[in-house]
């Protein structure tokens, strides 16, 4: 039906061609459109009569609606349409009549393109007067083909151009890997800036799109590196591949990569479902048996520092190392500290609380590393109930995986952030953890564990504390502010502990109120 053919790829400026058979190809190129575009974007038409702009729009306005019979009338004559959908309205403007661009003004332009996707056709009649981050699309007769043969030049400019340019690799990716027809459903997130679609096919078949695009550079913070290097997170999709072939080589349940684009960041995955080792009412102690069962497996096992991606590409498991884990807990301090306990610290008092956690996790590095992958909790660990063992364990989200002390990913299942963990319960699946790991290692010390299990769950939840903090604050997602009475205890807790005496001293200091017994 499409045939796609890169033109151009650059930051600032992408290209895609696509050659459209008939009207339904039109038709069927708006609907791909339609998937990637919403309030605030501007789309320009052009091209000759007869090539295609009133169906490409008739089609597109349709889609967005719902109303596969809404009448379009082209705007020749009253220059704007407007209609609404059930999030924001559509501006149809055709600019033919309009002989200078100061006219645009009188028709009410700004006000109606406020907030709406705003569709143009003959935007050369607008002078400087749109903006310049835009999807243009130009259609032309391919008459040397078939009387019925289009070309559409879709070019993305400014802020278009990134987005034209994954959306040409999706297309691309779904076409060869047989998913072309496949429905796709937006599937709600969590913090982290990737995306997920859920593709179904007519059979009803399943798959998981995931989009996770190169991380652009933060600005620098330390040692001239920006955050997410210093603090050891993925930049791009190739952690993600490399330690999902890793965990599925060694029999866990990782989801199979059925196609990826390394470049766009894109992979194809098998759908795990939705089932959790936790519902509405808390945790499900069983599945939880299980997944710190997987966990022991996992850390008794001598696992590689390095990883291959392709044929061709290795990948190295970056080292959890004490500027990293140093790091995160000013986050605490950055973020929870002022905007949550509304405490403006003096730089003395953040120096001395850096230099108390660096000096308290020096401990943590006596003990050989395992793989860590960093978030193994219940929001990422699905129950698979047609498999065994711990292959009834689905892993996720795990691109952030580094070599670091096993008891980091134990504290992450234990002391979860979303839901509640007794301590009984807590102690129960400690004691499963211990006797695992002693059958494989009769060397392991349950002692030098639970010391650094007490350090880096005090870690974790000052790190917890200080992103929600900021996921409220800078992100505007207030909703995880409900999880910080949980992770303030899980803290006040660890705190306890006679490893984190000198810490626990400057919470007293500074943040009295935190360490006060809740009712």
């Amino acid at each position: 039906m499409m045939a796609a053919e890169a033109l151009n790829d650059t930051p600032r400026h992408s290209t895609w061609r696509v050659d459209l058979s008939n009207e339904t190809a039109t038709s069927a190129l708006a609907g791909d459109v339609a998937s990637w575009l919403h309030a605030g974007d501007l789309l320009t038409l052009s091209g000759e009569l007869g090539a295609g702009k009133t169906t490409f729009a008739r089609a597109l306005i349709r889609l967005l609606t719902g109303d596969l019979e809404l009448e379009v009338p082209s705007p020749t004559f009253t220059l704007m349409q407007i209609y609404e959908t059930p999030t924001h309205p559509i501006v149809h403007a055709d600019l033919f009549r309009i002989t200078n661009p100061r006219d645009i003004a009188e028709l009410g332009w700004d006000e109606a393109a406020e907030g709406a996707l705003v569709l143009v056709e003959w935007p050369e009649r607008a002078g400087d007067v749109l903006s310049a981050d835009r999807l243009d699309i130009a259609f032309h007769l391919d008459s040397e083909q078939s009387a019925t043969q289009r070309i559409a030049i879709l070019t993305g400019v400014g802020a278009f151009a990134t987005r034209l340019a994954q959306a040409k690799a999706i297309h691309e990716l779904l076409n060869r890997s047989g998913w072309s027809d496949a429905e796709r459903q937006f599937m709600q997130g969590d913090a982290s800036t990737r995306l997920y679609e859920r593709l179904v096919r007519p059979s009803g078949e399943t798959a998981i799109l995931m989009m996770s695009p190169p991380r652009p550079d933060g600005p620098p913070v330390r040692f001239g590196k920006p955050y997410s290097a210093i603090a050891r997170l993925a930049e791009d999709i190739k952690p993600f591949i490399a330690i999902d072939r890793g965990l599925r080589a060694l029999g866990f349940s990782a989801p199979k990569i059925y196609d990826c684009d390394l470049k766009a960041g894109l992979a194809l995955l098998e759908d795990l479902g939705t089932e959790s080792i936790a519902d509405a009412q808390g945790m499900i102690i069983e599945r939880y048996d299980e997944a710190i069962a997987a966990l022991a497996h996992l850390h008794s096992l001598s696992l590689p520092p390095v990883i291959p991606v392709t044929e061709d590409v290795d990948y190295n498991i970056p080292p959890y190392d004490l500027d990293a884990l140093a790091i995160e807990v000013e986050l605490l301090v950055d973020w929870y500290v002022p905007h949550i306990a509304g405490i403006n610290l003096a730089s003395g008092a953040k120096s001395t609380y850096i230099n108390l956690w660096r000096h308290a996790l020096n401990e943590i590095f006596a003990t050989p590393a395992s793989w860590t992958l960093r978030d193994y909790h219940s929001p990422n660990i699905l129950w698979l109930a047609d498999r065994r063992g711990t292959a009834r364990i689905g892993m996720l989200d795990f691109q952030d995986c580094v070599l670091g002390h096993p008891a980091y990913d134990v504290v992450s299942l234990l002391q979860d952030a979303r839901t509640n963990v007794p301590n009984d319960a807590e102690l129960k699946l400690l004691g499963h953890y211990a006797r695992a790991r002693r059958e494989a290692d009769p060397g392991f010390d349950l002692g030098t564990f639970a010391r650094a299990y007490a350090l880096l769950g005090a870690q974790r939840a000052t790190k917890i504390l200080g992103i929600f903090a900021r996921l409220d604050k800078r992100d505007h997602k207030p909703q995880y502010l409900s999880h910080l009475p949980r992770v303030e205890n899980y803290l006040v807790k660890n705190l306890a502990h006679p490893v984190m005496a000198e810490v626990r001293v400057w919470y007293e200091t500074y943040l009295p109120r935190l360490l006060k017994p809740t009712s």
